[in-house]
């Protein structure tokens, strides 16, 4: 699958006679220099030398925070910095990464995001155990803003290896997080950079769709990478307008170009309730949040994905809920002024 995708821009191969590490860690950064210093110290604390590993941050001008100064201050001339210089949007900042590596692997690490003792090391044996994979990716754990832990990702397969089926497998739902990936170069090089249609969510399992279509991925069952989720990330702040059900519904479309004629229409459709589940679960939060417009805008997004019986129940009670909830606001909003009335005359009838 040869790139010829205007929305995803050319990765151009590394120049002969240029010397090229094994590893290139690219970390790109906005607005999280505050948790920067966290992802530097668990990939500084693997770090087998300049000569087989890259590591590079790249800022996509954040205003609020001073990542330059985090990196001087751990970095100490062993990591590179690099800042846009205005802001371009995670898509084009991820493009900027890929575009800078020299290294052979590349694995994209997210400045909010961690990697373990050993991450570096069990996933290059992979590599070198089966060359013909052109990615790998190993179990994360998904911690909170504070670091805590809260849950592990499943179990693809019981032992490390290649997986089987995996285009049919990921085309219906997402099992991965970006941290946990490591690429081949010469996979974006053939294949591009990340879609830029996607605005919030969306393009890595669309990435990880492209080039499992092309190669065979590997798997390290260790759990080995940790997930940061953030009440304020990018996809989050997308939950109020929907776009990050639209931005995977359009994921779902290009996918479905990938997978076999014979299985295509049944996986798609799997994958749009999936989708249309995350977004009810979202729809739920937003109720425990008491924002009943944007927990409305979900289920709409949800319906739109899939008019499953699953989908249309849960999407029902949820409406039941947030007309009790509004009929509850009205009756209080009626009631306070319905107060404030009766204060006022009293006042009145005391003059």
């Amino acid at each position: 699958m040869e790139n010829q995708n205007p929305y995803r821009p050319k990765i151009a191969s590394i120049p002969e006679g240029v010397t090229r590490p094994l590893w290139s860690v690219m970390i790109p950064t906005y607005n999280c220099a505050n948790y920067l210093r966290e992802t530097l110290t668990s990939v500084l604390a693997q770090d087998p030398g300049s000569d087989l590993m890259q590591i590079e941050v790249i800022d996509d001008h954040s205003m609020q925070d001073n990542p330059a100064a985090v990196v001087e201050e751990l970095g100490r001339g062993r990591v590179e910095f690099y800042q846009q210089p205005q802001n371009v949007g995670y898509i084009r900042n991820f493009e900027t990464c890929l575009l800078r590596s020299r290294g052979q692997l590349i694995h994209l690490l997210h400045g909010d995001d961690c990697v373990l003792d050993g991450f570096y090391r069990k996933m290059q044996q992979l590599f070198e155990e089966y060359p013909e994979i052109g990615a790998a990716f190993c179990r994360h754990i998904i911690m909170d803003e504070h670091g805590h832990w809260k849950w592990f990702s499943s179990l693809e397969q019981p032992q490390s290896g290649v997986l089987e089926n995996w285009l049919e497998r990921i085309a219906s739902e997402l099992p991965l997080q970006t941290p946990s990936m490591v690429v081949r170069r010469e996979v974006y090089e053939k294949l591009g950079s990340f879609d830029s249609r996607m605005l919030s969510c969306g393009e890595d399992w669309e990435m990880w769709c492209r080039i499992a279509a092309d190669y065979q991925t590997g798997y390290e069952p260790q759990p080995l990478a940790l997930y940061r989720d953030r009440s304020n990330s990018l996809t989050k702040g997308s939950v109020r307008t929907g776009q990050n059900i639209r931005d995977v519904r359009q994921a779902t479309e290009i996918i479905q170009l990938y997978l076999p004629e014979t299985v295509a229409p049944k996986i798609t459709q799997k994958a749009r309730i999936s989708w249309a589940l995350w977004a009810i679960s979202f729809a739920e939060r937003m109720i425990a949040q008491d924002d009943l417009t944007a927990a409305l805008i979900q289920i709409r997004e949800a319906l739109i994905c899939s008019r499953s019986l699953e989908v249309v129940k849960l999407a029902t009670f949820l409406m039941l809920r947030i007309s009790k909830r509004w009929l509850m606001q009205v009756l209080r909003s009626i009631s306070s002024r319905a107060e404030k009335k009766g204060v006022r005359c009293q006042d009145a009838n005391s003059v």
